[in-house]
C-alpha cells in the first residue's frame, strides 16, 4: 500500500499543517477546516515558510496569490 506525504503540522493560529508533495503541490489546512491545494511551489518557497516567525505572514505574502490553487474541502458552515 502507498502513503502520500505526511502532514507537517504548523504553529499559527490561523494554518493547521501543511503537506508538500514530490510534485510541487502544497496542500494548506487552515483551522476553519478547510483546505487548498497549491500547484508549482518551489522547495524553497516551502522551506521559507516553515522557518519563518509568522506563517501567516508568509502564506499571505508570498504563497496566497503567488499560486495557481483550487479549494479541496469547504469549511463546515458555522450556525
Amino acid at each position: 500500500m502507498r502513503h502520500g506525504p505526511t502532514p507537517i503540522p504548523v504553529d499559527s493560529s490561523w494554518i493547521r499543517s501543511v503537506t508538500y508533495a514530490s510534485d510541487a503541490t502544497l496542500t494548506v489546512r487552515f483551522r476553519t477546516g478547510a483546505v487548498y491545494r497549491y500547484f508549482t511551489v518551489p522547495r524553497s518557497i516551502v522551506e521559507g515558510f516553515l522557518m519563518a516567525p509568522s506563517k501567516g505572514a508568509f502564506f499571505t505574502h508570498r504563497i496566497r496569490s503567488a499560486f495557481p490553487h483550487t479549494q479541496v474541502v469547504v469549511p463546515p458552515r458555522r450556525s
